[in-house]
């Protein structure tokens, strides 16, 4: 049997070893842009077909089948109760979307239930309250959007999701979504539409820098501060979306938006993604890569590091941690900028 670009079952040894380093694979998609050789544009593809031929014969690492089927079962990774999915909306006047909305908000695994990220869902919200644009969200009638089961070779289960919300936005007669993970919209935006969900898919921050510039945020507060900005590999690499989380930092008074030597299609990954955030095969100490880039973004001399995704977020706050760099560089979504940088309504 042929597994994938002539590796076959005779010729590759299964073992708990290659199994780890398959899945060390963050799935960045770096590789695509830095190999000089046409293996790059497949290599993502290989990843996913001998991930896909671990889980079919059982042999995905423990964490990664705790992940599976924690998503399967919960709806999510931690295993989270359904009823504590928009705990982030008490306080405020976020509401349920409905029928003639304009904007679904889609939150997602990690803005609904981590601490951290739950702060970024919410200041989103509150902009967008601010803006007076309709939306709503599901609250605990979201489900997983599915992505990183998908990227860790579970398609059976990433097909039920995404047949599920697809499902669930068509009863609700949704047209357009916002996403406030880059994760969730490449998974909503690319892979949807091969099950028949064909919606008009948005990042937060293109929404952010068009509300902005058609003058429905007053940002005139400002912030002053000198600040690098993060590429997400999933908005930058994998949707070419480089400019929107800029313009936004560039159209806040007092902002000097500074850039790391690793930047746009180069950038370097926070190590989160392809669901490392939660199995964390790459903590290596000091070497890890949330790690480098705290270090990478603090050689700037910014002040704030800035990003457009809750996963880096996630693992940034902690590398600050590890580093020591609590007092010299904070860890900032973009949400968070702007809503700092408003003057909201009374």
């Amino acid at each position: 049997m042929q597994i994938a670009y002539g590796l076959t079952e005779q010729n590759l040894k299964w073992t708990d070893h290659l199994a780890e380093i398959i899945y060390a694979c963050t799935m960045c998609g770096s590789c695509a842009y830095q190999c000089p050789h046409a293996i790059s544009d497949n290599i993502i593809d290989i990843i996913e077909a001998l991930r896909e031929e671990l889980v079919e014969r059982g042999l995905a690492p423990p964490k990664v089948r705790d992940f599976l089927e924690n998503t399967y079962k919960y709806g999510n990774p931690w295993k989270e109760p359904r009823k504590n999915r928009s705990e982030w909306t008490k306080g405020t006047e976020i509401r349920r979307y409905e029928s003639g909305d304009e904007f679904l908000y889609y939150v997602g695994c990690v803005g609904s239930y981590d601490p951290r990220s739950k702060k970024i869902a919410k200041a989103l919200g509150e902009i967008l309250l601010e803006s007076r644009i309709s939306f709503g969200v599901l609250g605990n009638d979201e489900d997983c959007n599915g992505n990183e089961a998908n990227m860790l070779g579970e398609k059976g289960l990433f097909q039920l999701l995404a047949e599920k919300n697809i499902h669930k936005f068509k009863k609700l007669d949704v047209k357009k979504i916002v996403t406030l993970s880059p994760h969730a919209y490449n998974s909503i935006k690319n892979e949807y539409p091969k099950y028949g969900g064909n919606f008009e898919v948005i990042h937060y921050t293109q929404l952010v820098r068009e509300i902005m510039r058609r003058g429905k945020l007053d940002v005139s507060k400002g912030l002053n501060a000198r600040v690098a900005y993060h590429d997400p590999c999933f908005l930058g690499r994998y949707n070419e979306e480089y400019d929107a989380p800029r313009d936004i930092l560039r159209d806040i008074p007092g902002i000097e938006l500074v850039e790391m030597k690793r930047n746009r299609e180069n950038s370097f990954c926070c190590g989160g993604g392809g669901g490392n955030f939660y199995m964390d095969f790459l903590d290596v100490g000091e070497e890890s890569p949330s790690r480098i880039r705290i270090r990478e973004a603090y050689n700037t001399g910014a002040e704030i590091l800035a990003t457009a995704c809750p996963t880096c977020t996630y693992m940034f706050d902690d590398a600050v941690k590890m580093e020591g760099l609590e007092e010299k560089i904070a860890v900032r979504d973009i949400s968070e900028i702007v809503k700092e940088s408003c003057k909201m309504r009374e």
